[in-house]
């Protein structure tokens, strides 16, 4: 049987009706982004100078303006080293303040921060590391006086010369992929698009968001889905090094919204158990497709429950996606979920389905728009597998309904 691609038209809901546009090449896109991340960034730097920008329980606490200001001495640190403009700087650092700071710093410095996760083993980073050809690694040693040591440093620097097309951002794929992993390049109109979609689809507010951001900041989801949204609003991103202060932090910092993995959350369960946080409005669980096959649904189900006993006025979402599609296009409202739901796509995201039952509903999950990356680094071998024409194969097999409800395949 030949395979097809069948085509599902783009969906209106009432909690993603974002203004998106079809553009000439046939892509959904938003029509007034800043031309770069970094230009988003320092807009909200003036509006919120003074407030609480990022939080490291046990750690510093830094205003937007402190923050700015100490990522625009990395940057220019980094120029005093010879980076600039289409470098590539490699960040693995443990989660914290310093992470936050070195990342920002390599953005401004006009190179391409790569994530790379501090806790991979040393083997499998060097790769990571290799195959983006890094320019500059941004470490931190061992200890909080090796990072300072570590952080280069400098006259203030801001590189303000990217576009829309540009790469922004070397984001590598789970090592637990079938083809990881490879490295994704995301560009500003990918981030930027991203963080439009997440602020309009959880209505974040800018009076003052305190988002307890539990996901790897190494990863699409961590980063270009919380904590640049929470920035993009002036909110505060806290971060909790320390899984033991988890209870007591959501209390003292006035916690509005959470956000982690179901496999985090349920760790987390012990510690919370018994305890009614009424403050918290958000819950958001964050789900990768490369985790979808091996998912205990029934344990997740049994999270959600649990969660809202201990999170009772809050509105818990659920947000899937790809390290390719930045991190998102799914998501669902979890008040009134079925277990096999993965959700509406939200934001510019379009869906297709491939293979011979296509036409019937059925088929490998694809995803275009602007959160889509254009390929992979320096890998067209990758990209050619996995692209056709812009439409990213998730490598899921799910069943799409005739209002754009995508649901799981009984075969994962």
């Amino acid at each position: 049987m030949s395979q097809l691609l069948v085509e599902y038209p783009h969906s209106r809901n009432a909690w993603c009706d974002n203004p998106v546009a079809r553009g000439a090449d046939g892509i959904l896109r938003y029509g007034n982004l800043t031309p770069a991340l970094t230009e988003l960034l320092d807009v909200q730097v003036h509006n919120f100078s003074a407030r609480e920008a990022v939080v490291e329980i046990g750690g510093p606490r830094l205003t937007y303006r402190e923050l700015w200001y100490s990522a625009s001495r990395i940057a220019g640190g980094l120029q005093e080293h010879g980076i600039g403009y289409g470098d590539r700087v490699a960040v693995r650092m443990p989660v914290g303040a310093r992470w936050v700071q070195a990342f920002l710093g390599a953005l401004l410095s006009g190179a391409v921060p790569v994530l790379v996760h501090d806790g991979l083993p040393d083997a499998l980073a060097e790769r990571v590391i290799r195959d983006a050809d890094a320019d500059y690694m941004l470490d931190g040693g061992g200890s909080a006086a090796n990072y300072r040591e570590a952080l280069p440093d400098g006259a203030a620097f801001i590189d303000d010369g990217a576009s829309l097309g540009e790469l922004a951002l070397l984001c590598y794929t789970s090592p637990g992929a079938e083809i990881g992993p490879r490295g994704v390049e995301l560009t500003n109109e990918n981030l930027l698009s991203a963080i439009r979609s997440v602020v309009g689809t959880l209505d974040l507010p800018s009076e003052g968001l305190r988002n307890l951001v539990l996901l790897p900041l190494a990863h699409a989801s961590g980063c270009v889905d919380q904590l640049l949204p929470t920035f993009a609003v002036g909110g505060t991103v806290v971060l909790a090094p320390d899984p033991a202060v988890i209870a007591k932090t959501l209390v003292a910092e006035r916690i509005d919204m959470v956000s982690a993995t179901p496999r985090i959350f349920a760790g987390l369960l012990p510690e919370l158990a018994g305890l009614r946080l009424d403050r918290v409005r958000q819950v958001c669980s964050a789900g990768h497709r490369a985790e979808l096959a091996a998912a205990d649904h029934s344990t997740s189900d049994s999270v959600a429950a649990d969660l809202r006993e201990i999170f009772p006025e809050a509105r818990q979402w659920s947000v899937w996606g790809a390290t390719e599609t930045s991190g998102i296009g799914l998501a669902r409202d979890d008040g009134a979920a079925a277990r096999d739901v993965l959700g509406f796509p939200f934001g510019g995201t379009e869906l297709a389905l491939w293979g011979p039952r296509a036409e019937a509903g059925h088929g490998e999950l694809l995803c275009r728009g602007p959160n889509v990356a254009p390929r992979y680094w320096n890998d067209p071998q990758t990209t050619e597998s996995r692209f056709t024409g812009a439409w990213f194969h998730t490598g899921n097999h799910v069943s799409i309904d005739p209002d754009g409800l995508v649901r799981r395949s009984r075969a994962e």
